[in-house]
């Protein structure tokens, strides 16, 4: 059978699958970076009961495998009465989990700017507020690009098993396409490269902007 014709029938669903992937990656990562930001805060300046519930928060997240996540968010809400589709449930549970990964992006990359920044912001009348957003965080952001971007690439291959909860992503119409033709070796084949070039355009974007805002002594250590 030539390989060419199958791929004129398979690549317009596949490439669907891909745009859902993509949506769903970048759904769960903004969803990520807001809470995470949040939950880093809580667990750097939160007072005893914040810093702990955070700190429950993250451990159950990055303790347990994500495949459960999704299912306990997917199947076991509905017994208490809390339901979503699986789209909505698939965008939940993997926007607490990779808040939970880089809320510790955050908090590392906070903890390693110089103390004595803050206690300088503080002595010319800024506020706690004003210290965080016009000092640490600008700072914080940028160092926090290297990890962030690992984040990013695992999040769009966590989102693969999404279709477990009856979601046609990329994974999900390869199933379909394979389970209809048989051809599972080349299907797959593409369904590995179509993730690859995705890796690599995220890979060369992310560091053009690391290069882009990148401030020179900035993660070079503090003296």
């Amino acid at each position: 059978m030539d390989l060419q014709f199958d791929l004129s029938g398979w690549m317009p669903p596949l490439v669907d699958g891909l745009v859902m992937t993509i949506q769903i990656t970048a759904l769960c990562i903004a969803i990520g970076i807001v809470l995470g930001l949040l939950i880093a805060m809580g667990r750097l300046y939160g007072r005893h009961v914040v810093y702990g519930l955070c700190s429950v928060y993250v451990n159950f997240f990055r303790g347990t495998p994500i495949l459960v996540q999704l299912f306990l968010v997917y199947y076991g809400l509905p017994s208490i009465g809390i339901r979503f589709d699986g789209f909505t449930a698939g965008v939940l549970a993997f926007g607490l989990n990779t808040a939970a990964y880089q809320a510790e992006y955050f908090r590392g990359a906070i903890q390693s700017l110089p103390s004595g920044q803050m206690m300088a912001a503080r002595s010319i009348g800024m506020t706690p507020w004003q210290s965080l957003r016009h000092i640490v965080l600008p700072q914080a952001l940028r160092l926090v690009i290297p990890p962030w971007s690992n984040e990013l690439i695992l999040m769009l291959k966590y989102s693969s098993i999404i279709f477990f909860v009856t979601v046609r992503d990329l994974m999900g119409e390869a199933r379909i396409l394979a389970g209809d033709t048989f051809r599972y070796f080349e299907i797959f084949i593409v369904v590995a490269l179509m993730y690859l070039a995705v890796v690599l355009v995220i890979t060369w974007g992310l560091r053009l902007l690391e290069q882009r805002i990148h401030v020179p002594g900035l993660g070079g250590g503090s003296s």
